[in-house]
């Protein structure tokens, strides 16, 4: 009998620890990395769903390129949380619903707006089911809408990656502790002898990255389970059999995300 998945790692407290230090900067990167991210369709007066929303901060986004409606879903109680926390900060439009529930739950989905942009970054692959997370997210883009996803590119070793994955949340937190500033220093180490400044690389990590964090990050990439890898081809091919076009692919690196920009015929 193979043994239980074991999974400690809350992405949503994650969030909270991000969002503790949310500030104008960040919102502004988030802000244009998902107008960039939808591009060329833009989101002023579009109707704005966000399935795995987990800060609220791309939802916060929408807000500001001008959506109409703004609906943000997550199933992780404490990303909701975060979600209600940041909407009620920044201004509490009415406008702007959150939601709790699962992409695996079709009749949870059925209740949610079919929406004109459709966004759920870095969160399918990490559902246990990703292709029928895909599947059940694509009835709610609307006729000539627009979708965004990231998925994680298969890693040259996936094994390691989630032999690392399984370690972490299994471990005590002494240990999950060295994990992540042994990873976090071995990543930057990496960069170093690429000669690349890592001082720089964490500083300036969201102008590249999002707005995300880099330690925030670190966090995620070593305790994100479950978690399912893809390939770009058999992304659009899976995308195309179902009404889609793909306008645009970014690779992304082997164990990164790749994102991907579709349009509903």
């Amino acid at each position: 009998m193979s043994r239980p998945e074991s999974v400690t790692f809350s992405f949503g407290e994650n969030w909270k620890k991000y969002a503790r230090y949310l500030n104008d900067a960040k919102i502004e990167q988030a802000t244009e990395s998902l107008r960039a991210s939808f591009e060329p369709f833009g989101l002023a007066d579009e109707t704005f769903l966000d399935i795995g929303c987990g800060s609220g901060l791309f939802s916060l986004g929408a807000q500001r390129l001008g959506a109409r409606s703004v609906t943000s879903v997550d199933i992780d109680p404490a990303s909701v949380e975060c979600t209600s926390h940041v909407r009620s900060v920044y201004g509490d439009p009415s406008n702007w619903d959150v939601r709790s529930g699962s992409a695996l739950d079709r009749e949870f989905l059925a209740q949610l707006p079919v929406s004109s942009r459709v966004y759920s970054w870095g969160v399918l692959h990490h559902t246990g089911s990703m292709w029928e997370a895909i599947e059940n997210v694509l009835p709610l883009v609307g006729a000539g809408g627009a979708l965004v996803i990231a998925l994680y590119v298969a890693p040259l070793r996936p094994e390691v990656h989630m032999w690392l994955k399984r370690r972490y949340n299994r471990a005590g937190r002494i240990v999950k502790w060295l994990m992540k500033t042994m990873y976090a220093c071995g990543l930057l180490a990496l960069l170093a002898l690429h000669r690349r400044d890592p001082i720089r690389y964490v500083r300036e990590y969201g102008r590249t990255s999002r707005g995300m964090s880099y330690w925030r990050d670190v966090e995620d990439w070593l305790g994100g389970l479950p978690c399912e890898f893809s390939t770009p081809e058999e992304v659009t091919a899976f995308l195309t059999e179902r009404g889609f076009e793909t306008v645009r692919v970014s690779r992304g690196s082997p164990g990164g995300c790749a994102e991907y920009l579709l349009r509903r015929a």
